[in-house]
């Protein structure tokens, strides 16, 4: 949702809050997995920030085409030097939510005391994976995408090719290939992702690719366990999570023998053609 109110420019986050601008921002700061999603529309941002998972240098895995497009990376976001902030000259800060009221990854104070609006999607599981690319969509339009940026006037979410390469693929694969996401946490530990809470791997379970549920336990999004958990579910194929910060799951004691492994970034960029060249690797893997 957008609209203007008292101001020339205005857009309605999933907060339900309105940030105004008297006019259209073009000078975007964001979250680097937001600010990969804008850039994919259409939209450059002047500068992207990480999260507390990231270090001072950015992650290549979140990193889209922002490296390539000259885009500065600033380090953590909740350790932003208010002072670079400030010579940026932001007009719009753009960042994620997972719960539907706080940005995931900079302080709201420091942003309002900088006196810029800021825009917090969704990207939790409280929305399906086409409503939250359909988001990322609006506010590329809202921000002067050419056009409403790349395949503007298509339906939100990924591209039906992609979605139809892996209902192939997972239909060819058959009911035996089981595939669990995970994310590796060092020699002793694992995470593993409930599919439910992942809006990518609850459409994968839609175009009928079999994701393996660690079952109950405590954790929302993961079930921390040990490497012999991701053993006893006896994946054919095992999407890791590709971030710097997780370890490779590699080796026999983690692993099956044989296991096919595809690199996941759990914060794809949500735009059309991050989502779609992670279906189109997915459905390889299946299909080998």
């Amino acid at each position: 949702m957008s609209g203007t109110g008292a101001y020339g420019w205005g857009f309605t986050d999933d907060r339900g809050v309105e940030a105004g601008a008297p006019a259209r921002p073009a000078r975007v700061v964001a979250y680097v997995r937001a600010g990969a999603a804008l850039l994919d529309l259409g939209v450059t941002p002047v500068a992207v920030y990480g999260s507390g998972h990231d270090g001072v240098e950015p992650d290549p895995a979140k990193d889209g085409g922002l490296a390539a497009a000259g885009v500065p990376y600033l380090g953590p976001g909740r350790a932003l030097d208010e002072e670079r902030l400030r010579e940026l000259r932001p007009e719009l800060v753009v960042d994620v939510t997972y719960d539907g009221k706080s940005p995931y990854a900079v302080d709201e104070e420091l942003v309002t005391g900088l006196g810029v609006p800021l825009v917090t999607l969704s990207v939790g599981n409280d929305l399906s994976l086409p409503v939250i690319i359909g988001r990322f969509g609006e506010l590329g339009a809202a921000l002067g995408a050419p056009d409403g940026g790349p395949g503007a006037g298509a339906p939100a979410g990924v591209p039906a090719e992609a979605e139809e390469a892996v209902r192939a693929a997972a239909a060819g694969a058959g009911a035996g290939c089981g595939v669990l996401a995970l994310s590796g946490g060092g020699a002793e530990q694992v995470y593993l992702a409930r599919p439910g809470a992942w809006p990518e791997l609850a459409r994968l379970a839609e175009l009928g690719v079999r994701l393996l549920d660690p079952g109950p336990g405590p954790g929302a999004n993961w079930l921390t366990t040990g490497w012999e958990g991701a053993l006893d579910l006896a994946p054919a194929l095992v999407l890791y999570d590709s971030r710097a910060h997780a370890s490779r799951p590699e080796g026999p004691e983690r692993l099956p023998a044989g296991a096919r492994l595809v690199p996941w970034n759990p914060e794809i960029p949500p735009s059309p053609a991050a989502y779609a060249r992670f279906f189109h690797a997915l459905a390889e893997a299946l299909g080998d």
